[in-house]
Formats: C-alpha cells, structure tokens, sequence
C-alpha cells in the first residue's frame, strides 16, 4: 500500500510539471498553429513519469527543488516531441495519444513534425540557461550532454530505428532487450543523470553506479509492462490504441517469451531496481515507492 505522502508527492510534482512547462512552452499568441500544437502535447494528462523520476531521485539525495526544475521540464520536453515522432504515419501510425487525438491528427503531420522539433530544441534551451538551471558551469554542460546521448543516435533514437526494423521480424531476447535499453531506458537513465548532476553529491562514484543499476532495471521493468498492457488491457484505459504492437507485429516480451514469463521477467527487473537502492537510507523511500507505484499499474 502506497503512502498517502509518496501519493501527495506525485501530485504536487506532477502539477509543479504542468506549471513549469506552461510558463516555458510559447505564448498561444504568437505562431498560433504551431504553438497551440505544442501545448496540446505538452499540457495534456499525461503520467509525468520521467519528471517525476528526476524530482524522485532529488528527494532521494535531498536536492532543492530550484534546482531540478530544468532537469525534470526538459526531459518532460524530450518526451513529448517522441510520443509525437513516435505517432506519426511513417512510425507507429497511432491516432491516439494520452486518451486525445495524436498530434498530427489533430492539427496536420507537417505542424506534427515542426512540433516535436521544436519541443526537442526547447529541452537544450532551457538546460542551458543559468537561470533556469542553477548548477555549476560544469555539471550544466555534463547534464546537456547526457540528454543529448540518451536522446540521440545512441539511446532513444536508435531505439526507435532498431523497433522499426524488428517489425515482423523474429529477434531473439538480448536484441529485444537491447533494443528497449536504448527506446526506453535511455531516457529513465537520463532522468536519473541529470537529477544526479544538479545535486551535491555528484562526485559520489558509488552513488551514481547504484543509481543507475535502478534506472536500467526500472525502465526494462517498465517497457515489459507496457508491452503486457498492450495485451491485455484496452484503448480506454491506456490512452492509446490497444493492441497496436500486435497490429504493427512488433518484437515485444509477451510475443517472444509469452505473457506470464513475460510477467516474470518485469517483477525481476523491478526487484533488481528497488535492490540497487538497498542501501541508501529513507530519503531514497521515494524512489522505492515509484517503482512500486509503476509495478502496481497492472498488479
């Protein structure tokens, strides 16, 4: 049972998200079309997870919350434009996202497309601003850096392109696994990076190594999960089209490994994520709390 604080916690920080990005995405009033349209993927009511992971791990090495605001609104940002990419007809060709019409549905692919750009842009915007992002020189350039990798060629776009190819293709287990690493857990292990860099303790070798064994296990656990849901639960519920990985034949561990090793496999990976953190003292309770919260969505 999830305490009423850790549940107190989500909301306020998924609300402190929303706000955040309010005030960073622009104006309505200027180019109307493509602006509405990033606000309409961004401002929506969506989980928040990887904010919320970031503000988690600050909790967790007792950050000031000043100082996570960029971290956690600019990989909320990267979210965003790759839910809208990922949507789109040359990709997943989903109609649905968040329980709305995806982006290219409600407005046009091209506007789409220029939306997820410019979101993408956004996010290295405001890491890189001072202001907005109150750490040293050093541990600003280092977080820049380690979104841009977990975002790019060697994390989540990669993942996309290696999820493309694998459709109606038999892989084997470590290339799905693989595969996932970089289109999902890239991203969980950036929240983790930079909500480690805008803390002061980020010299800490030990500390950061047992973060991100959490962060690695924690994402494979939950994209096993994702891929269950898509089984087993329906449109309604998800906020998106159910069964599309089944429509898209796509490599998933319900189609390898069946639904209950499948359902084995994602408790591991949870254990294995909550065991990386055994020894951090309550502050980290936060973290373990999360991961329960993302186990519980299908428990």
């Amino acid at each position: 049972m999830l305490k009423p604080e850790f549940l107190e916690f989500i909301r306020d920080r998924q609300e402190l998200i929303a706000s955040t990005c309010t005030k960073l995405l622009p104006a309505a009033s200027g180019n109307s079309r493509l602006s509405a349209a990033m606000r309409y993927c961004v401002l929506n009511a969506g989980k928040r997870l990887r904010p919320l992971l970031v503000y988690a791990i600050g909790e967790a090495l007792q950050t000031p919350t000043a100082k996570l605001y960029a971290a956690a609104a600019s990989v909320e940002l990267i979210h965003c434009y790759s839910l809208i990419h990922d949507d789109l007809p040359a990709m997943d060709d989903d109609d649905l996202r968040r329980g709305l019409p995806s982006c290219h549905i409600a407005f046009d692919e091209a506007t789409a497309i220029l939306a997820g750009d410019a979101l993408q842009a956004l996010a290295f915007e405001v890491l890189s601003d001072s202001e907005l992002n109150p750490v040293g020189e050093k541990q600003q350039l280092a977080m820049i850096q380690a979104l841009a990798r977990a975002s790019g060629a060697s994390g989540m776009v990669l993942g996309q392109a290696l999820d493309l190819a694998a459709e109606q293709k038999t892989i084997g287990l470590s290339e799905l696994i693989t595969l996932h690493q970089n289109k999902t857990g890239a991203l969980f292990s950036a929240c983790v990076e930079l909500g480690f860099l805008a803390s002061s303790v980020c010299s800490d070798q030990k500390l950061h190594q047992q973060l991100q064994e959490f962060a690695k296990n924690l994402g494979l656990a939950f994209q096993i999960q994702d891929d269950i849901l898509d089984v087993t639960s329906d449109t309604a519920t998800l906020g998106k089209p159910a069964g599309s990985d089944q429509k898209l034949q796509k490599a998933t561990f319900p189609s390898l490994l069946g639904l209950k090793v499948a359902q084995s496999q994602a408790d591991q990976y949870f254990e294995k994520a909550t065991a990386a953190i055994a020894e951090l003292d309550s502050h980290a309770d936060v973290l373990r709390n999360l991961a329960m919260h993302l186990k519980s969505r299908w428990c």
